[in-house]
C-alpha cells in the first residue's frame, strides 16, 4: 500500500475565510509587517500582490500553517500575510462598495484571540462604512477621525501598523477596478498552500520549535535565497564539497556560531545581514566592480544607510569567496576562543564586547547621524582584524595588536578645528574608500607590520599620508630600540595626542635619524603630556596663567589662534582656550611654538611655578600681567574663557559669555 504524502491545499483568503474563522493566536506577536521600519518588506509583498492583479498572474504565498479548533483556523505561521490579505479584502470591498451586510460577516471572521484592542478594531472597521478618498489623501486619519474609533487604540501597535499598512494599501490599489471581484473570483489569482498541521502529524509545540516562517518576514532570508541561486547560477560553489558549501554551512555551522554569539530576540537574522552589508561595502570599494567611482560611494552610503538593500548582484565571485571565508574565520575565532580584545586604549572606537559585535548589534554610542549602522569606523576596524585573521593561520596575539595600533592611530586622527570639534576622519563614503584600501595595501605585512614599516617606501595609497609617515618613523624607533617599544606606546596612549605624537618629536627637533633620537627627552615630554594633558579636566586657569606668560619672537599671544570682535566696546575678542580639544588644534597650528615651550618648561616646573616665577619684560602690558599673578581674575572674575582685548593694549574685558550684548556683568582690568 502506498502511503501518501500531505502537501496540503491551494486557497484564497475569501475561500480560507468561508470555511473557517480565523484567529490569530495568542503564541503570535504583534502584526510586524505594519512598522516603520518594515516598510521596504511590506511594499515588496504590496508590489508583488499588485503586479500580480495587474498582469492577471497567479502569485502563491507559500505556506499558511496551522490548527483548526472547534472550526477556527489559527495560524502558526502565515500571520503576517493574512492580516494584510485582509486589510486588503476589507479595502477592497470597502473601496467598491460591496461592504454588504453578507461581506461584512464574512470579513468578521477575522479576529485575534486575546488582544482585545486589536480585535475590537478589526470588528469596528469592518461594521463601519468608510468613504474611500483620491490616492493623495490619507485614510489613516479619516478612521482616527471616526465617532467609533478609540483614541486609546492608536496606542495598540497593531492597530498602529494596521493603519500604516492601509493606507499604503490605498496608494498602491486606488486606481484598480474591480479590485473585490479580481481578490475573489475563483480559482484565486493570490493563494496559498492551506496546511492543517493535525494531517502532517505535527503538534502546535513541535511546529514551534522548527521556528519555521514565510519568506517574505525576512530579508535575510530572502537575500539568503536569491544569493544561493546566484551562487548555483554562477557554479561558485562547483568545486567544493557539500559539507564545504555556502548552502550547507549558511544553515548549519554559521548559523550556531551566530546563534551562540549574537542572537537577539531569538533571531539572528539582522545580524547575518549586517556584517554580509559591510563586507559587501568593503568589497565594493576592493573589486571596484563598479566603474564610476561616483556610483561606487552612492551605493555604499546606500548600503550604510540600509544594510537590507544589499542584493546578490552586488557580489562578484570574489567577493563571495570572501565572504565564506570570514564567516569560517570568525568560527574558528569562537571555536578556539582567540583573544580579540585590545590591551591598549581605542578612545571612541571602543568595543563593547567585539568589533564584530559592533557590526552585528549596531548599537551606536556615539554617533547620531548613523543611528541604525555601524559607523564607517567600525567597519574599518573590523577590515584590519579580519585581514589579519584572513593573513596568519597561526594568530600571535603580539603582531596583532601591533597592527591594530597602527590601524587605530590611522583611524584615530581627526580634523580638529579651533573651535575644538573634532570629526573621524573616516566619516564618509570616499574617506571609507581610502581607508579600505590603505588597510588593503598594508595587510600584506600585518603579521610584523614595524618591521614592514621601517624598510618599506613609499605606498600607491595616499590616504593619511602623514599619518602613515610617522608611522614609519616610529617603526624605525621600534626596531632599533625594541626596549622603548612601551614608551613610545605609553605616548601614542595620551588622551590629548591620541596616536599621533609628532608634536612630541616637533618638541624633541628630532631630525628622523634614529641615531640621533634622545629617548630621555622624549620620557620627560611623555610624562608631562600624561601629567598635564590627558583627560578632559587638564584644562584649567594655571593653564591659561602660564601660557600667558610664554613668549614666541618677542610676542605673549597664544590667544590669537581664535578672532573676533566686540562692537560693544570697541575690542578684539580672544579665547582661552574653551574646549579641551582646542589644544589639539593649538599644537599643530602656526601658534604652537607656544605649547612647545610650555611643554619644555613643564619637564623642570609645574604650571603654577611658571606663572609664579614670571618676570615681565619692559612695556608688558599691566592687565595681563595682572591676570597671570592675580588668580582671582581668571578663577573668580572670569565668568567664560573669552577675552576683550582693546585696540591700543591698555585694558581688558573678562567677558560674561561668548557675544554678550552689553558690558554689564563683565570684568574691565586695566
Amino acid at each position: 500500500m502506498t502511503k501518501s504524502t500531505y502537501k496540503g491545499r491551494i486557497l484564497g483568503f475569501a475561500e480560507l475565510m468561508q470555511e473557517h474563522s480565523l484567529e490569530i493566536p495568542i503564541i503570535q506577536r504583534d502584526y510586524a509587517q505594519g512598522r516603520k521600519d518594515k516598510k521596504e518588506i511590506r511594499h515588496n509583498f504590496l508590489k508583488a500582490l499588485f503586479e500580480s492583479i495587474a498582469t492577471n498572474s497567479p502569485i502563491k504565498l507559500d505556506f499558511i500553517y496551522g490548527s483548526c479548533i472547534n472550526s477556527t483556523f489559527q495560524p502558526l505561521d502565515g500571520q503576517q500575510r493574512l492580516t494584510t490579505l485582509f486589510l486588503l479584502h476589507w479595502y477592497a470591498a470597502s473601496k467598491d462598495k460591496q461592504l454588504n451586510n453578507n461581506i461584512k460577516k464574512l470579513l468578521s471572521k477575522f479576529s485575534y484571540e486575546t488582544r482585545i484592542t486589536s480585535r475590537d478594531f478589526c470588528q469596528a472597521l469592518v461594521e463601519n462604512d468608510i468613504t474611500i478618498p483620491d490616492s493623495n489623501s490619507d485614510i489613516r486619519d479619516i478612521i482616527i477621525d471616526s465617532n467609533w474609533f478609540f483614541l486609546s487604540w492608536k496606542n495598540d501597535p497593531t492597530i498602529d501598523a494596521m493603519l500604516r499598512t492601509i493606507d499604503d494599501i490605498h496608494k498602491q490599489f486606488n486606481e484598480v477596478e474591480h479590485l473585490w471581484t479580481t481578490l475573489t473570483s475563483t480559482p484565486s489569482l493570490i493563494s496559498f498552500y492551506y496546511v492543517e498541521l493535525e494531517n502532517i502529524g505535527l503538534t502546535d509545540d513541535l511546529y514551534i520549535k522548527m521556528n519555521a516562517r514565510g519568506k517574505l518576514l525576512t530579508p535575510f532570508e530572502n537575500f539568503k535565497a536569491s544569493l544561493q541561486k546566484k551562487v548555483e547560477d554562477e557554479k561558485w560553489d562547483s568545486d567544493t564539497n557539500f559539507q564545504d558549501s555556502f548552502a550547507f554551512k549558511i544553515d548549519t555551522v554559521w548559523t550556531d556560531y551566530f546563534w551562540h554569539q549574537f542572537r537577539k530576540n531569538n533571531t539572528i537574522d539582522d545580524a547575518f545581514m549586517r556584517i554580509i552589508a559591510t563586507i559587501c561595502m568593503i568589497r565594493q570599494v576592493i573589486d571596484r566592480t563598479i566603474t564610476k567611482a561616483e556610483d561606487r560611494a552612492n551605493l555604499i552610503i546606500t548600503i550604510q544607510e540600509q544594510p537590507n538593500s544589499i542584493k546578490p548582484d552586488h557580489f562578484t565571485k570574489n567577493s563571495f569567496q570572501y565572504l565564506t571565508e570570514t564567516f569560517d574565520i570568525y568560527d574558528r575565532v569562537y571555536r578556539e576562543n582567540i583573544d580579540l580584545k585590545p590591551s591598549f586604549i581605542m578612545w571612541r572606537h571602543l568595543s563593547r564586547k567585539s568589533i564584530l559585535s559592533e557590526i552585528v548589534f549596531d548599537e551606536n554610542t556615539y554617533s547620531t547621524v548613523q543611528i541604525n549602522s555601524a559607523t564607517y569606523t567600525q567597519k574599518v576596524l573590523f577590515f584590519a582584524q579580519t585581514e589579519y585573521l584572513r593573513h596568519n593561520s597561526i594568530f600571535n596575539k603580539e603582531k596583532f595588536e601591533e597592527w591594530m595600533r597602527v590601524i587605530r592611530n590611522i583611524v584615530s586622527r581627526g580634523d580638529v578645528d579651533k573651535d575644538g570639534n573634532r570629526p573621524d576622519i573616516v566619516r564618509s563614503p570616499q574617506a571609507f574608500d581610502g581607508a579600505i584600501n590603505l588597510i588593503n595595501e598594508l595587510s600584506e605585512f600585518c603579521s610584523d607590520i614595524y618591521y614592514h614599516l621601517s624598510k618599506i617606501g613609499s605606498l600607491k595609497s595616499q590616504f593619511a599620508k602623514e599619518q602613515i609617515e610617522e608611522e614609519k618613523t616610529k617603526a624605525k624607533l621600534i626596531i632599533n630600540y625594541p626596549n622603548y617599544r612601551n614608551q613610545i606606546f605609553i605616548a601614542e596612549d595620551n588622551e590629548l595626542l591620541r596616536g599621533r605624537i609628532e608634536f612630541l618629536f616637533y618638541c624633541m627637533d628630532y631630525d628622523k635619524n634614529p641615531e640621533t633620537f634622545d629617548f630621555p627627552m622624549f620620557t620627560s615630554l611623555t610624562s608631562v603630556m600624561n601629567d598635564y594633558f590627558n583627560s578632559e579636566d587638564s584644562l584649567n586657569n594655571n593653564l591659561r596663567r602660564a601660557l600667558l606668560s610664554i613668549e614666541v619672537s618677542g610676542n605673549y599671544d597664544f590667544y590669537c589662534y581664535w578672532w573676533s570682535y566686540w562692537h560693544i566696546a570697541g575690542a578684539t575678542k580672544r579665547r582661552l582656550f574653551d574646549r579641551f580639544r582646542e589644544l589639539e588644534y593649538f599644537i599643530y597650528s602656526d601658534l604652537r611654538d607656544y605649547f612647545k615651550k610650555l611643554v619644555i618648561e613643564l619637564c623642570n616646573k609645574d604650571l603654577t611655578s611658571i606663572a609664579e616665577e614670571f618676570v615681565p619684560p619692559p612695556n608688558f602690558p599691566n592687565w595681563k600681567l595682572r591676570m597671570i599673578k592675580d588668580r582671582s581674575l581668571l578663577d573668580i572674575e572670569g565668568k567664560s574663557n573669552y577675552i576683550a582685548i582693546t585696540d591700543d593694549n591698555s585694558s581688558c574685558w573678562l567677558l560674561k559669555s561668548k557675544r554678550p550684548r552689553d558690558t554689564e556683568g563683565s570684568y574691565h582690568i586695566k
